[in-house]
């Protein structure tokens, strides 16, 4: 790992052009990809599209898609497979790049790209478990046949917090599937998303299916969402923008000939709960794991504590004296747990949630954050005795902050856990059989955990979607995802 720090810090501040057809695009204007933990290195420069590449980029995946999608189920999972390969392979470099770019601490980089290589496996499988459709009925005379086609061109928006994994998840479920896609990958981490564009056309991904397309997504999100040759958009990000790729979506516009699909996983205000018969240790180590892990900058990362008032002191207690011994710094260094997060805009978003949550609470660890010159680090930051309906308690702040709330009881707790428009991630530390099977039907969440933390989800293992202004409970990395960038056929001939 340090050599490979080494040899990606010799690297940075080179220049990444746009690809469209396999070719590399010059852009009049730039982005600047900064190191969040100092912001004066420029990690590397990313080519700036606008609507004339996103133009260009959607009228090549539009011409690709005939041949791309006639290829066979088992050619295009044999690629996937090999850029599984290549990502083993390339994967320390892989992670000093997000050192460097996301500001991610060793062991959140290393599982990050190992959740990448996970979905390129899973989902060349599951395409060769559904490339011949699945069993229906028949009637006698009859033969039925219910299986799936390629859609078209998929837009796909990508987050900065998880740029391997989710870039990757998200564009080889429909590249698998025999769509040809255009990656527009965060413009806080460019860097990463061509390195993934990279790896893909290692692979053997062909000329034009797949198009690399950095950019601001106030100058070319609205178009590639708009446009009529978009099929569908796979989005991970905030709920904001989600709801308006949704709405934008949902507009039919001239020579469009189809209702877009929409995929969408959009943020969460995710809730622990601890009754009076959990095992307070194991909770309050969970707690402190959940809620600050990459900073907190988790769509699933756990936000609110909500614990039982005979045990609340004591949780609340252990997870502060946890928490405390966290260790802060830039991430190059190996024992660091908690880095900066991502941008500047970032950070002064977060630090006017600490501001107003000095008036919503007790604040019992963390200061105020320092200069962001020196790099965008915020201290992990706890208030206690905070009101259920509290700004920071309502709300998604993407950072190291963690609210902690007094529940009279279990009913209490679950219903304060409940009183929210999202609904990604929760989680219940009990001994109680009864408060754990009330919690797996009535949480509103899309993954419970019972006694573990709640983030982490496995690719096959915790198919990973919320509920609620969560986005549409699409369920990455488990068997009903792949199905939703298809096309279900039924195809009847009588004998």
């Amino acid at each position: 790992m340090r050599a490979a720090l080494a040899g990606v810090g010799g690297a940075l501040g080179r220049s990444y052009p746009l690809i469209v057809g396999g070719k590399r695009i010059e852009t009049d204007g730039e982005i600047a990809s900064l190191d969040p933990s100092d912001p004066s290195r420029v990690v590397g420069y990313a080519g700036r599209a606008t609507e004339r590449e996103a133009d260009m980029a959607l009228q090549t995946a539009t011409e690709a898609f005939g041949s791309w999608s006639r290829t066979t189920p088992e050619a295009r999972a044999r690629i996937m497979l090999r850029a599984a390969g290549i990502m083993r392979r390339r994967k320390f470099e892989l992670l000093a790049w997000e050192v460097y770019e996301g500001g991610k601490p060793w062991s959140e980089a290393d599982a990050q790209v190992a959740e990448a290589i996970d979905f390129l496996e899973y989902y060349a499988r599951e395409m060769l478990r559904l490339k011949d459709g699945v069993p229906i009925y028949a009637v006698p005379g009859e033969e039925s046949r219910y299986f799936y086609q390629p859609m078209g061109v998929g837009v796909v928006i990508a987050p900065w917090n998880f740029p391997t994994a989710i870039l990757t998840g998200m564009a080889s479920a429909a590249l698998v599937a025999g769509n040809t896609v255009v990656m527009k990958p965060s413009e806080f981490t460019p860097i990463t998303g061509a390195l993934v564009a990279e790896i893909f056309e290692e692979a053997g991904v062909p000329d034009g299916v797949m198009g690399y397309l950095p950019g601001y997504g106030s100058e070319i999100g609205d178009y590639l969402v708009s446009d009529a040759r978009t099929r569908f958009v796979s989005f991970t990000g905030s709920m904001k923008t989600g709801l308006r790729i949704n709405e934008l979506a949902a507009r039919q516009v001239e020579r469009q000939r189809w209702i877009k699909r929409v995929i969408a996983e959009m943020g969460g205000k995710d809730a622990m709960i601890v009754d009076d018969s959990a095992d307070l240790d194991s909770a309050a180590a969970d707690i402190v794991k959940s809620a600050y892990g990459y900073s907190g900058q988790k769509c699933s990362a756990a936000s609110r504590a909500i614990l039982h008032a005979d045990v609340y002191d004591e949780v609340l207690g252990k997870v502060v004296e946890r928490a405390r011994g966290l260790k802060i710094g830039a991430p190059e260094s190996a024992d660091v747990s908690v880095g900066p997060v991502i941008s500047e805009p970032q950070f002064e978003k977060v630090s006017g949630y600490i501001d107003v949550g000095k008036d919503e609470g007790e604040r019992v660890l963390g200061e105020d954050p320092g200069d962001p010159k020196n790099g965008y680090f915020v201290p992990p930051t706890i208030y206690a005795g905070v009101d259920p309906g509290a700004k920071i308690a309502q709300e998604e702040i993407f950072g190291p902050v963690l609210s902690v709330i007094r529940a009279r009881d279990f009913d209490d707790a679950l219903k304060i856990a409940n009183d929210n428009p999202y609904g990604l991630t929760g989680g219940v530390y009990s001994r109680n059989r009864e408060h754990l099977e009330r919690a797996r039907h009535e949480f509103k969440a899309g993954n419970v955990y019972f006694n573990r933390g709640i983030t982490g989800a496995l690719v096959g293992v915790q198919p990973f979607g919320g509920l609620g202004l969560s986005g549409t409970d699409s369920k990455a990395g488990g068997p009903d995802y792949l199905p939703l960038h298809m096309l279900a056929r039924t195809v009847v001939e009588r004998f």
